[in-house]
């Protein structure tokens, strides 16, 4: 089993909670007097989704969870999507956000996006708190970014390294040790 260990911050525990607010009066905008499904991809969005949704105000917002895996025990994705967790609820015209923490390769968030249009909702739009387009393998892009981030291996603010690190409150660059 490898080790990680964090070598430098990127973003500070204040710069994510002020993007965070200014992500949540954007989506607070665009969705005013709506009603909203936020669909969190479990597990590294719990941090921020948690955040996110107290962020958002004037929209009747409803939060739901999904997981999904394309990683396998890799930390590089294998493009082989598979729902663990599915919704419990029929999203059929409504709109929804999925939230996520990180937009690597793609093929995750393309995959779910695809499915929940097929599932008949009015709309599907994307929120992610970090983008990494320098590891994209599908062409997507999110709706809402709050930081385009290098191609380096971070952790924090949900994200993790062997499921260690989702606790930081700020995001970090970790290498192996």
């Amino acid at each position: 089993m490898s080790e990680y260990k964090v070598v430098k911050t990127m973003f500070t525990k204040e710069q994510i909670a002020q993007r965070v607010a200014e992500l949540g009066e954007k989506i607070s905008q665009d969705y005013k007097g709506q009603k909203l499904i936020m669909v969190g991809i479990l597990k590294g969005c719990f941090v921020f989704m948690s955040d996110l949704c107290r962020q958002v105000h004037d929209v009747d917002v409803r939060t739901f969870f999904m997981q999904a895996s394309s990683y396998g025990a890799s930390t590089a994705s294998n493009g082989n999507v598979r729902i663990v967790q599915d919704l419990e609820i029929d999203i059929s015209d409504e709109n929804v956000l999925i939230v996520e923490d990180i937009l690597d390769s793609g093929h995750t968030l393309s995959y779910i996006r695809k499915l929940l249009a097929d599932r008949g909702a009015k709309s599907v739009k994307i929120c992610t708190i970090f983008s990494k387009p320098a590891r994209r393998k599908v062409n997507i892009d999110a709706d809402y970014v709050g930081y385009e981030i290098p191609d380096e291996f971070v952790v924090g603010y949900g994200l993790d390294a062997a499921e260690q690190y989702r606790n930081l409150p700020y995001l970090g660059v970790v290498e192996e040790v």
